[in-house]
C-alpha cells in the first residue's frame, strides 16, 4: 500500500514537472516554428501550429539584411569578457566575506543585492552622460564594464554561498604549511569550488547574453550584440513576426546549445554543498 502511494506520488510529481517544463518551453517552440512560416501564416487567425508550408525564406532574408556573425561575435565578447572580469573581482571579495567576515558582512551583502532591485531606467541618464564624456557609447568596452557591474552582486552572492560550504580547517592547514594568500585562493580554494564557480560563470554568461535594456540604450551599430540584432526587426511600419522569429531563433540558438551541453555541470554547481 505504501509502495503504491509512493509510485503514485512520483507519477504525479513527474507529470507536474513535465507540464511546467512544457509551459516554460512553449514560447521558445512557438518562436522557432513561426520562423519557418510566411508572414501571412505568422499572423493567421486562428494560428497554425504544425500544418503549414515550411520555408527558409525568413532566414535567407535575415542573413542578407544583417551581418549576423558580427552581432554574434559582439555578444560572445561582451558576455565572455564581462563574466571573466566579474569572476576575477568576485572571487577575492567572496573569499574575504566567507572566511574573514566582519560585523558588517551581511549588511554589505544585502546592500549589494539591493542594487539589483533598483530600476535600471533610474540610473540610465547619469550613466549615459558618463559614457558620452568618456567616449564609451556604442563600444564593446563600455558594455563590458556595465554588464560586469550589474551582474557583480549576483556573482559575489553565489560564490559567497559556495565558499561557505568549504571547511575553514582546510584553508587553515594550507596557511600552516606556508601557503600565501594567492596560493590559498588559486591552489586550494578554487579547485575545491570548481563546480560552484563553473555554474556561476554559466549563469552570468547567460544573463549577459540576454541583457537587452543596456545594450539597446548604450549601443547603435558598431558594438550591438544579438539583442540589438533582434530589435532591428521592429520598424515603424510594424512587426514582421516571421522575420523577427527567425532573428530571435538565430540569437537564442547558441545559448540554448551551450545550456544543453552544460546542464550537468550547471545542476552540479547549483546543488554544490546541498548534500553533506
Amino acid at each position: 500500500m505504501v509502495r503504491t502511494a509512493t509510485i503514485q506520488r512520483k507519477i504525479i510529481i513527474t507529470a507536474i514537472a513535465w507540464t511546467i517544463g512544457l509551459l516554460i518551453f512553449f514560447p521558445v517552440l512557438w518562436t522557432i516554428l513561426t520562423s519557418f512560416k510566411s508572414e501571412a501564416q505568422a499572423i493567421a487567425d486562428p494560428p497554425v501550429f504544425l500544418f503549414f508550408d515550411w520555408t527558409l525564406e525568413n532566414y535567407s532574408i535575415v542573413q542578407e539584411r544583417s551581418d549576423y556573425l558580427r552581432y554574434l561575435w559582439n555578444s560572445v565578447i561582451i558576455a565572455g569578457v564581462s563574466t571573466l572580469l566579474g569572476i576575477l573581482v568576485a572571487v577575492p571579495a567572496a573569499w574575504s566575506m566567507a572566511f574573514t567576515p566582519s560585523k558588517r558582512t551581511k549588511d554589505i551583502l544585502l546592500w549589494m543585492l539591493s542594487t539589483k532591485m533598483l530600476p535600471a531606467v533610474g540610473v540610465l541618464y547619469p550613466i549615459y552622460l558618463i559614457f558620452i564624456q568618456l567616449n564609451l557609447l556604442d563600444t564593446l568596452i563600455g558594455l563590458i564594464v556595465v554588464l560586469m557591474m550589474i551582474n557583480l552582486p549576483i556573482i559575489v552572492w553565489m560564490l559567497y554561498t559556495y565558499f561557505r560550504e568549504i571547511p575553514k580547517e582546510i584553508l587553515e592547514a594550507a596557511r600552516m604549511d606556508g601557503a600565501s594568500l594567492q596560493k590559498e585562493i588559486l591552489h586550494v580554494l578554487t579547485p575545491m569550488a570548481v563546480p560552484g564557480i563553473a555554474s556561476t560563470i554559466l549563469l552570468n554568461f547567460i544573463l549577459a547574453w540576454n541583457e537587452a535594456f543596456w545594450t539597446l540604450n548604450l549601443t547603435a551599430a558598431k558594438a550591438g550584440p544579438l539583442t540589438a540584432f533582434i530589435a532591428s526587426y521592429s520598424s515603424p511600419e510594424g512587426l514582421f513576426y516571421a522575420k523577427l522569429s527567425a532573428a530571435s531563433t538565430m540569437a537564442i540558438a547558441p545559448i540554448l546549445i551551450l545550456g544543453w551541453f552544460s546542464q550537468k555541470q550547471l545542476v552540479r554547481g547549483l546543488t554544490f554543498g546541498a548534500v553533506k
